[in-house]
C-alpha cells in the first residue's frame, strides 16, 4: 500500500475551491491519500476577516466561491511554501499569469518525486514561441506534470451538475492516480496521452469565447456564434499542429471534453464571452470591464490573445489565423468591435 501520498492545492479560487470540494472528499475516504489536503489562499481580508481563517473555521470560500461548503479536511494556508512542502502531488489552479513567480518561490522546496497536475488554462511566450504552463512548472520544478482541462464551468461543478474533463498525461501510472484523486459520479475523467493538445484546447478556447462574446454584444445571434465556435475550432487545430512538433495530434482530442465541449460551453457561458458582450455594448476597456465584473476574477481570452500574437506575427502565420488576430487588435490595437465580422467573411477557410 505504501504512505498515503500528501496532496497540495496551490490555488484557491473560483476553480481551485471547486476543486478542493471534489479532491477533499475523496482524500478522506480513500486510504491511499493523506486524508489532510493543504489549500494555498492567497491572504486577503473579506469583511475584516482573514480569508484563510474564514476558510478554516467556516469552511467556505465566500469570496470566491460562495455558498458551497469545503470539506473540513481542506486546509486554507497562508504560505505557499508551507502548503506545498512534503506533498507528493501539487494541483496548480492559478491564473496563468502568476505561475513563474509562484515556482520560483516553490523551487528548492519540492520533493523529488512529487508529480504535478496544472488546471491552468493559458499559455505563455518562450524565446522561440510558445511556451506551455506545464513545461513551465516542469522546468522550474523538476518534477513530471500532466494537465487537467474540461467542460467544467466551476460553480456547476461545486453544484455536483454532471460533467465530464480530460486529463493528459505521458506517463500511465500517474493519469491512473490522478484519475482516483479526482473522479467522482458526477464529474468524469478521461485520460489521453497526448498532453501538450489537451493543454493547448484549454487555452485557446478563451480566445476564441471572447470572439463569440464580441458578436453577442453586437446582436448577431446564433447562427453567427456558430461560425465562430467552428472557425474557432479550425484555428486551435491549425495552431496545434504548428506547435506541437514532437507528439502526434490526432483530430481524436478534439473531440474529447478538453476540445469541442469545453469551447462550446465557454462560448456560452464563462467569464471571457461575459466580459467581451460587455466590451461590445459599452466600449468600455477590457482592464476597467475586469474590474467592474469579475470580482478579483483574472480574464485569461485577451491576454492569451496576446501571447498568440506576439508568437504568430513572429513566425510571419498572422494570417493564418484571422479570428486569433481580430480578438487581439480589437482588445489592444483600438480596431472597432464591428469589424469583427469581417474575420469570418474573409476566412481563407471561405476562400
Amino acid at each position: 500500500m505504501g504512505t498515503p501520498k500528501k496532496v497540495c492545492i496551490v490555488g484557491s479560487g473560483n476553480w481551485g475551491s471547486a476543486i478542493a470540494k471534489i479532491i477533499g472528499a475523496n482524500a478522506a475516504k480513500l486510504d491511499k491519500f493523506d486524508s489532510t489536503v493543504k489549500m494555498w489562499v492567497f491572504e486577503e481580508t473579506v469583511n475584516n476577516r482573514k480569508l484563510t481563517e474564514i476558510i478554516n473555521t467556516d469552511h467556505e470560500n465566500v469570496k470566491y466561491l460562495p455558498g458551497h461548503k469545503l470539506p473540513p479536511n481542506v486546509v486554507a494556508v497562508p504560505d505557499v511554501v508551507e502548503a506545498a512542502t512534503g506533498a507528493d502531488i501539487l494541483v496548480f489552479v492559478v491564473p496563468h499569469q502568476f505561475i513563474g513567480k509562484l515556482c520560483d518561490t516553490l523551487k528548492s522546496h519540492m520533493k523529488k518525486d512529487a508529480i504535478g497536475i496544472s488546471l491552468i488554462k493559458g499559455v505563455d511566450e518562450g524565446p522561440d514561441g510558445l511556451r506551455l504552463i506545464s513545461d513551465i512548472i516542469r522546468e522550474k520544478l523538476g518534477i513530471e506534470v500532466s494537465v487537467l482541462m474540461g467542460a467544467n464551468i466551476a460553480n456547476e461543478v461545486a453544484d455536483e451538475k454532471f460533467c465530464e474533463t480530460t486529463i493528459g498525461c505521458k506517463v500511465k501510472e500517474h493519469g491512473v492516480l490522478l484519475k482516483e484523486l479526482m473522479q467522482t459520479s458526477n464529474f468524469r475523467i478521461t485520460v489521453v496521452e497526448e498532453a501538450d493538445v489537451v493543454e493547448i484546447c484549454g487555452a485557446l478556447k478563451n480566445v476564441v469565447a471572447v470572439g463569440a462574446g464580441f458578436c453577442d454584444g453586437l446582436g448577431f445571434g446564433d447562427n453567427t456564434k456558430a461560425a465562430v465556435i467552428r472557425l474557432g475550432l479550425m484555428e486551435m487545430i491549425a495552431f496545434a499542429k504548428l506547435f506541437c512538433t514532437t507528439g502526434t495530434v490526432s483530430s481524436a482530442t478534439f473531440l474529447e471534453s478538453c476540445g469541442v465541449a469545453d469551447l462550446i460551453t465557454t462560448c456560452y457561458g464563462g467569464r471571457n464571452r461575459k466580459v467581451a458582450e460587455a466590451f461590445a455594448k459599452t466600449g468600455k476597456s477590457i482592464e476597467q470591464l475586469e474590474k467592474e465584473m469579475l470580482n478579483g476574477q483574472k480574464l485569461q481570452g485577451p491576454q492569451t490573445s496576446a501571447e498568440l500574437n506576439h508568437i504568430l506575427k513572429h513566425k510571419n502565420l498572422a494570417d493564418k489565423f484571422p479570428l486569433f488576430m481580430a480578438v487581439y487588435d480589437i482588445c489592444y490595437e483600438g480596431r472597432p468591435v464591428t469589424e469583427f465580422i469581417k474575420c469570418l467573411q474573409n476566412h481563407p477557410e471561405h476562400m
